[in-house]
């Protein structure tokens, strides 16, 4: 440091007491070229980072007021060491954002959402092609982060307390599934950016997201076995899935997204892809590719579940002279006609494509469960709970139930406690014999001592 950033006498309160006020700053060094400056002034002191840039120039921001009068709360009011930790940590701010921005703008958390909502943009149009969707992401992003003032925070300087400060502005009544999935979407944006701009960032950026993320959200429903349905309200749903096709015209398609998510218990994402080659009629079975879920390369592209033949009779005209790449469920898009001076704008059937989000599925599901007589809580979701604890209560080991559901044992063990415990019971409650010899019913005959 130059001649005048010698030491001073600035670590207690009482040796600041003895200082003049003055208009440069008494220091301490923190290192060769950064130090921490307290600043005398008549009603109490300040504290400064102090960073030398060479040739008599130096950069200086107040981080806080000097703890001369009142006692140090490490928020605003620090004593020496709190100043000391608090300096450094801004002059490693400076330097992040120096590096931040060196090849460019710094990423903040507009451009990692935005870059998000375009890859899947780009995903949409790649399945649908022009009879892309807005996606869920996109939608939930820009009402609940884009609009939100933590978007223009620099992902260099971001903190867990933005996140703290975006939860208390959220609208106060989202439900705890709205919150989840968008907490998800903000998460996989951000992860992405801090993988694609790890070069320019700080290296905790990613406990950042994930402490700032985790802290104080909604924590998911233990126990997903009470949202089984039986299955007589599945043949209801089926059901009543044939009739709304019917009604409302889907020729089909309707009916066998619904019979595929029942029989499978996949998720959305997994059966949308699907194609024609998936479906292997001599084995009575269908070929659900993995999910996208977690992180790393899968060990399997497709997990094979055995299904009915009626589920397979359903199918056949789906695959009737297609290709085997052909996507297996689709749907037909409409596109909406120019208005004339006799006829008012209408939809109008354009051409056959893949499903794309699960959204596509909600109206027509209301339409569903309202004709099959059961509550609006009913989700298609609850297909796949009912599939798991259809199958854990016929007895197949968890681990098989867990691999034809793409799952692990720990999720189906957390959540579906329940079914397991029950499965558990009936076979112990097998293996129960009388052990009294003069209880009715009982076959066992006494032994004579001669005969031990």
């Amino acid at each position: 440091m130059a001649r005048t950033r010698t030491e001073a006498a600035i670590t207690t309160r009482n040796a600041r007491k003895q200082l003049k006020p003055r208009k440069k700053p008494y220091c301490r060094s923190l290192g060769p070229t950064v130090a921490v400056g307290y600043q005398r002034k008549p009603r109490g002191g300040v504290w400064q980072a102090i960073e030398s840039l060479g040739n008599k120039r130096y950069r200086v921001e107040q981080i806080g007021i000097a703890d001369d009068f009142l006692d140090a709360d490490g928020v605003n009011i620090f004593d020496y060491e709190q100043a000391k930790s608090a300096a450094l940590a801004k002059i490693s701010s400076w330097h992040a954002g120096e590096i931040a921005s060196a090849e460019g703008p710094a990423p903040t958390v507009r451009s990692a959402v935005e870059n998000y909502i375009e890859l899947q943009a780009t995903r949409e149009r790649a399945v649908a092609g022009k009879g892309r969707l807005r996606g869920d992401a996109r939608l939930r992003l820009s009402r609940h982060v884009l609009s939100d003032p933590v978007c223009d925070v620099a992902l260099h300087d971001l903190k867990e307390a933005h996140f703290d400060q975006w939860r208390s502005r959220r609208p106060p009544d989202l439900s705890v599934s709205t919150v989840r999935r968008v907490v998800n979407d903000l998460k996989a944006a951000l992860n992405a950016a801090a993988v694609k701009n790890r070069s320019r960032l700080p290296a905790d950026v990613a406990v950042v997201i994930k402490n700032g993320l985790s802290a104080g959200e909604a924590a998911p429903p233990i126990a997903r076995d009470q949202a089984a349905l039986p299955d007589a309200d599945i043949r209801r749903i089926i059901e009543a899935a044939r009739v709304v096709d019917i009604d409302q015209g889907w020729d089909g398609d309707l009916l066998r997204m619904v019979l595929v998510l029942s029989a499978t218990g996949a998720r959305f994402s997994q059966v949308a892809r699907m194609t024609v080659g998936d479906v292997q009629i001599p084995q009575s079975r269908l070929m659900v590719p993995t999910s996208r879920k977690g992180r790393g390369t899968k060990k399997t592209t497709h997990v094979g579940i055995r299904v009915g033949t009626d589920v397979i009779d359903q199918l056949r005209s789906a695959i009737a002279g297609k290709q085997r790449s052909e996507g297996l469920l689709q749907r037909w898009r409409h596109v909406q006609t120019k208005a004339s001076d006799i006829r008012p704008p209408q939809w109008v059937r354009d051409a056959r494509g893949p499903w794309v989000a699960a959204s596509e599925l909600a109206r027509p599901w209301l339409d569903i469960i309202t004709s099959a007589g059961l509550s609006r809580e009913v989700v298609p979701y609850s297909l796949r709970h009912s599939s798991i604890v259809r199958q854990l209560r016929a007895g197949l080991p968890v681990r098989l139930v867990a691999a034809l559901h793409d799952t692990s044992t720990t999720m189906i063990e957390r959540h579906y406690a329940s079914a397991i415990v029950d499965l558990l019971d009936e076979l112990s409650a097998s293996a129960i014999v009388p052990l009294m010899a003069d209880q009715p019913g009982t076959d066992v005959v006494p032994l004579r001592a001669d005969q031990l």
